[in-house]
Parts: C-alpha cells; sequence; structure tokens
C-alpha cells in the first residue's frame, strides 16, 4: 500500500455526512422536546442551570450543547452562559417569524424519537439496545459474540487501514514494545511495526475480535512479502479484558479511537490504568476525534459525538478533558496537537521518570 503523505485526499465528506443524521435528530429534539431554545429565551442560562432546567444529566448535556453552539444556534457570553444566537432565535416561539414548523416536519421520525428517550435517560430505557452500550464490567460484552464481533471490527477496518500509515508515522518512534489497547483490526500497530523494524508490539483485546484482526494481519503480511517474516516474528494477539485484566508493561501505549466508548469515571480509570502500563518516560497516545476546550464545536466532532451517544456510553471528548485525566494519573500531557485525517488528531502524554 502506498505511504500515506499528510497532504493525501481527505475523506471526512464521507463521514460528516454519515454522521450529521444524529445531529439533525439534536436539532428536532431540542425545539419539539426539550424546550432548550424557549429556557434561553428568556435570558443566558449557565450549562448546569440549563440542565437543571431540562432535566438533563452531564453525558447528554454535553453532546447536546456543544452541538448546538457548533451549528450556530447556541453561543457563550461574556460571563460563560449559553444565550442564543441571532439565528437561534427563529426557532422560539417569542418570534412571529420562525421555522418550529418547519424543524417540526421530522418531529415523528422513530431516530428522533429514539435520540429524545436516550437524551432524556442517558442512554436507552433497555440497555440492551445498541451494539456497545453494555459493554462494561458488569454485563457481557457483544464483541464476544462471533457474529457481533466481526461485524463491527470489518465495519471499522477501512477507516484504520486508510488512517493507520500516517499515525504510526506520527506516535513515538522507537526501540520497545508498543501496547495497542483494544486494539481492533491491528492496523495500526502493523504499520507501526514497518516503521520501527526492531521494537515488538502486542495488539490487546476481546478474543473474538483478535481471530479478525489476525486474518487481516496475514493479509497484511502478503502485501509485505519482504517484511512479513520479521512481522511476524515481532507480534503478539494477547486476548483480554482491558477494564479487568492487567496489562503488560510497554514503552508506548496506543488508545485510538477507545475513550470515546465510555462515561468519563470509567475513562478516569482507564487513564490510571495505562499510565501504571507504562515504563518510565514511556508515552501514551491517543487518536480520536477532539471537541474544542471551549465545548462549542467543531461542527463534524459534535455530529460524531451525537452519533457515538446513541450507541455506546461515551461521546467526544476535549483535549483538555483527556489532559485532565492524564494529569490526574501521574501522566505529564504534551501540548501537541497533532492532526490526522477523518477529523481525527492525536495527543500524547509522558510517564515521568522514576
Amino acid at each position: 500500500m502506498k505511504k500515506i503523505s499528510a497532504n493525501m485526499l481527505d475523506l471526512a465528506p464521507i463521514t460528516r455526512i454519515l454522521r450529521a443524521k444524529a445531529s439533525s435528530q439534536l436539532l428536532v429534539a431540542a425545539t419539539h422536546y426539550l424546550p432548550v431554545f424557549e429556557e434561553l429565551s428568556q435570558g443566558a442560562l449557565s450549562i448546569p442551570e440549563l440542565q437543571e432546567r431540562l432535566h438533563l444529566k452531564d453525558r447528554p448535556a454535553l453532546v447536546l450543547f456543544p452541538a448546538l453552539c457548533a451549528m450556530g444556534l447556541l453561543e457563550y457570553d461574556a460571563a460563560g452562559k449559553l444565550s442564543l444566537t441571532e439565528t437561534g432565535k427563529y426557532l422560539t416561539t417569542a418570534n412571529t417569524t420562525n421555522l418550529l414548523g418547519y424543524v417540526g416536519l421530522e418531529k415523528d421520525d422513530p431516530g428522533v424519537i429514539r435520540m429524545v428517550e436516550w437524551l432524556q435517560n442517558d442512554g436507552p430505557v433497555n440497555t440492551n439496545q445498541g451494539f456497545s452500550y453494555v459493554k462494561d464490567e458488569d454485563a457481557p460484552s457483544p464483541m464476544d459474540e462471533a457474529e457481533t464481533a466481526r461485524f463491527f471490527t470489518m465495519a471499522l477496518a477501512g477507516r484504520a487501514k486508510f488512517l493507520s500509515p500516517l499515525v504510526a508515522d506520527k506516535i513515538t518512534q522507537q526501540p520497545g514494545l508498543l501496547l495497542d489497547v483494544a486494539g481492533g483490526t491491528g492496523y495500526y500497530t502493523y504499520q507501526w511495526l514497518r516503521n520501527n523494524p526492531t521494537s515488538r508490539a502486542i495488539v490487546f483485546d476481546r478474543p473474538e475480535v483478535l481471530k479478525i484482526a489476525a486474518e487481516l494481519f496475514t493479509e497484511f503480511c502478503q502485501d509485505h512479502p519482504a517484511e512479513a517474516t520479521s512481522l511476524q516474528n515481532r507480534l503478539t494477539f494477547m486476548p483480554g479484558d482491558m477494564l479487568t485484566d492487567e496489562l503488560p508493561v510497554a514503552y508506548v501505549l496506543l488508545a485510538a479511537s477507545l475513550f470515546h466508548d465510555w462515561p468519563v469515571e470509567t475513562c478516569e480509570k482507564l487513564a490510571v490504568k495505562f499510565a501504571k502500563a507504562l515504563k518510565p518516560n514511556g508515552s501514551l497516545w491517543v487518536h480520536d476525534a477532539f471537541l474544542n476546550d471551549t465545548l462549542d464545536g467543531p461542527l463534524a466532532v459534535t455530529d460524531y459525538s451525537a452519533m457515538l451517544f446513541l450507541g455506546t456510553k461515551g461521546r467526544c471528548y476535549s483535549r483538555k478533558e483527556y489532559r485532565s485525566w492524564f494529569t490526574k494519573a501521574g501522566l505529564v500531557p504534551t501540548t501537541d496537537e497533532i492532526p490526522t485525517l477523518l477529523d481525527y488528531g492525536l495527543i500524547a502524554a509522558i510517564k515521568p521518570r522514576e
């Protein structure tokens, strides 16, 4: 496969169109089921104040409000409170010329009804719904089922294969061991091993996922026959549960599209666990889509956050949120913010020397 350069064609328009569906459902929910605009038509409110009036928990609020800001309908005033923009005022009954009726054409759409339910309950009333919603310490993971694991892993394979050469070029290049936690397809690791010919790597994931990863690795080696033996000798597939099992110690730990599946409390626990798995001066790398630190966009990421909200217990987070978890875990976040493609980027944190 041809090595990806930083100025190659970005395929983000494809993923943005896909993710925008969930965002449009948020808009209808905020106008016809949750009186966001009516509440703010009386004056600016802080996030906690608006949450209380709408009876929203933290996660739904931090999916909904950043999205409405990114749409240009809400904004923060000088005091840091949410207020209506001039455009947003056209979604209130106080404005005799408004688009409430037009937006309401979609209010009975099943996707909108589902979004409203999940916003009001911080997830589905029936927790058996969704691919990964029940994936936690207290319930079985759908990724332990062969058919579901294959479907979901292969669905994400094209994205990982496209991004992996660029991501591998950007993360730490050094001898030692890379640990790819919840590595899925393993593509990021395979490419990193090509860039680091004296290093080893472990792809850590659930057993059914690793079966698919092993198949993809075989194909990868066939595409790189001159390196196949070396790659095979330096790669290990390790089955396990990152939430409950001890992790091997590594110089580099990669968490790609991982934290966004989980609520804040789990993310904080994972940061501590990942820090423990790093050798001194080792580095934790996160590849994901990040909200602005001001929690008001960008639109492509708030769209993605809405999509994740419907299938996981997480959402998109800001770099500021990640760095707070890393700092609490004893790591030192770097200031680097490295863009990749498809609206993703990289951030890192270092474990201090003892």
